[in-house]
């Protein structure tokens, strides 16, 4: 086990965490915790690729961990009434989607590596929420900057939205072999 391997795993161990905070409505704790879980994203693959100890564990577990933290988030808000249903679902058929297609490309022994639309679509989900915890955590009679945060918040949601339906075009085309 390495460090990058450890972060992955506490970037997984935060999402209760996260959860807990959220229920208590302790928003900006919540916030936090997820900042700090979506940092250990950052780190955990720089660490790897510059002291060059990419594993095997960290090749499927480093974005397992990114799915459940967002996941959960996005589980919540729905819960709340922060965010529609239908747009988990787009999310997830996507994301089932490129699963199935690695996994098929595995079963002839070739890896699909990330692509960067991908990994534009994993930082937009990222900035989105740490802003919907906020407009969350913000007086209600803060009304201008309630306003602002939601706009903007759910602008980059949206625009994840837009690159998650995007990134899963470029997965399907550039791999359309694997359907054959």
């Amino acid at each position: 086990m390495n460090l990058p391997n450890y972060l992955t795993i506490g970037r997984i161990v935060l999402v209760p965490v996260f959860i807990l905070f959220y229920y208590l409505d302790l928003f900006y704790v919540a916030m936090a915790v997820f900042i700090i879980a979506a940092v250990t994203d950052l780190l955990d693959g720089k660490i790897a690729r510059k002291q060059q100890i990419v594993t095997n564990f960290g090749k499927i577990m480093d974005p397992l961990a990114d799915k459940i933290l967002t996941y959960t988030a996005f589980c919540l808000f729905i819960g709340d009434g922060l965010m529609q249903a239908w747009m988990l679902v787009v999310i997830l058929i996507r994301e089932f989607t490129v699963s199935g297609i690695r996994t098929v490309a595995a079963a002839d022994g070739k890896v699909i590596a990330a692509i960067m639309t991908g990994k534009i679509k994993t930082v937009l989900q990222m900035v989105a929420i740490p802003g919907i915890l906020l407009y969350c955590a913000i007086p209600t009679d803060m009304v201008v900057l309630l306003t602002i945060i939601y706009y903007i918040s759910y602008a980059v949601l949206w625009a994840s939205l837009a690159m998650t339906v995007y990134s899963g075009g470029e997965y399907i085309y550039k791999n359309r072999e694997v359907f054959k």
